[in-house]
């Protein structure tokens, strides 16, 4: 038997290839002067990239089937979108409209539901339905008060990203709801 087993090399690898997506920026860098990031992007990215991995490894080891990590990878690709697209353009006008800040409640409900329900399905399709009742409530209220009128194609971008992430977040409760029923099963 080799001294790296299968499910190690599959983690050394998925690793490995989140490093590598921070070189991708650096190398672009070289070649074209569309790419300046700072010290401080990669430190962000970095810093995105290993919270991602570390939620991926948190709920494999919490999976009960692939509905589970379906609806798993898809609460973390909502969660990503969310705060990346935030950080980098703003989803209510510019990144520096303070209204954006509302957004960070639906990143802490979602990280406040995976720890009140230990990651359990049930648990995380209340988590998932109660972030994408937030985030439509943000949304309503921008449109609502009129946050980021100033923006180039205000409302469509209020509107559109958050019918996109609704929409993740709940197709990942429908995830987790059967997964809960596969559970519940066995």
């Amino acid at each position: 038997m080799s001294a790296i087993t299968r499910p190690n090399l599959v983690r050394v690898s998925l690793w490995s290839v989140a490093a590598a997506l921070l070189l991708i920026p650096a190398v672009a860098m070289r070649f074209t002067a569309e790419v300046n990031w700072t010290v401080l992007d990669f430190a962000f990215a970095g810093i995105m990239v290993a919270l991602v991995g570390a939620a991926a490894e948190f709920f494999v080891r919490r999976a009960n089937g692939r509905s589970y990590m379906a609806g798993a990878a898809l609460m973390i690709f909502a969660t990503v979108f969310l705060v990346w697209v935030n950080v980098a353009v703003g989803i209510i006008g510019s990144e520096q409209n303070g209204a954006n800040l509302l957004y960070a409640g639906v990143v802490a409900t979602v990280v406040g539901g995976v720890i009140v329900s230990r990651a359990r399905p049930a648990g995380l399709v209340r988590t998932s339905v109660a972030a994408a009742a937030l985030q439509a409530l943000i949304g309503l209220a921008a449109i609502t008060a009129g946050w980021g009128a100033d923006g180039p194609i205000w409302p469509r971008d209020v509107i559109g990203v958050t019918a996109i992430l609704v929409t993740i977040w709940l197709g990942a409760a429908a995830l987790f709801a059967r997964a809960a029923r596969d559970q519940a099963r066995r």
